[in-house]
């Protein structure tokens, strides 16, 4: 199946790897751009723990020259992919979460004392998920750093709105809201609806889903939000939405 890409790199890179193993046929098509911040202090001072919610944090972090500090507490990682990759970096005790920001404030209320100090959100400048205000409520304290922005590509090359609108692409694989939002943008600038009715969305959760859901296009959504199971997704067809 000839698949759409749309992450950034390089984790679009890795995707794509992983798709050809299963005999796939990704196009690379990023709708992100990343960009990392120097400079950014990390005021860790009484924190207790620290939450990261993308590997792209843990990229920003190895080149921060307090990454040492960090690398002391203990880590909840929004899910697999981004614990085994805070393992990498060095982080000792990590907590792994469900594969979402929504789902870690359960998961924080059991596993941390509110008095025993803040927790520092380490991450993009926008989120998908207000992490902060969901754990203020229950009365944590949760600081945010910026280590990285995200911007929204403008255009889709024409190869690939050709492709799409041909249906020679048969999926398009979204991995945030954002990503989400935006190739429902572009989608819509380029009138790819009605003509790519056949294309199907993979998205991760159904946060994703519902963000591109004006297209009016079939969605596929794992039960869990994780790309092993958004991947296994592509052979099956069943969908939890």
């Amino acid at each position: 199946m000839r698949l759409l890409v749309t992450r950034p790199e390089p984790d679009a890179g890795r995707e794509a790897d992983a798709l050809i193993a299963l005999g796939h046929d990704p196009v690379r098509a990023p709708l992100l751009e990343i960009e990392f911040l120097s400079d950014v202090p990390l005021p860790l001072d009484d924190a207790q723990g620290v939450v990261i919610t993308s590997r792209n944090t843990i990229r920003a972090l190895a080149n921060h020259p307090d990454v040492d500090q960090v690398l002391e507490l203990p880590v909840f990682a929004v899910g697999e992919a981004t614990a085994w990759a805070a393992r990498q970096l060095g982080f000792r005790e990590v907590t792994i979460g469900p594969g979402t920001g929504a789902g870690l404030p359960p998961l924080i209320r059991r596993e941390v004392h509110r008095g025993k100090g803040p927790l520092v959100h380490i991450g993009a400048e926008k989120v998908a998920f207000d992490l902060k205000g969901a754990l203020e409520e229950d009365g944590f304290e949760l600081r945010r750093i910026v280590l990285y922005r995200s911007h929204p590509v403008d255009t889709l090359t024409q190869e690939v709105v050709s492709e799409l609108k041909s249906g020679a692409i048969s999926g398009v694989l979204l991995m945030s809201p954002r990503t989400a939002r935006t190739f429902t943008r572009l989608a819509q600038a380029e009138g790819l609806v009605p003509e790519a009715k056949g294309l199907v969305c993979y998205c991760l959760s159904k946060a994703i889903a519902e963000a591109v859901a004006p297209l009016g296009l079939p969605v596929r959504v794992p039960t869990y939000a994780r790309e092993e199971d958004l991947l296994a997704l592509l052979n099956s067809g069943a969908s939890s939405s």
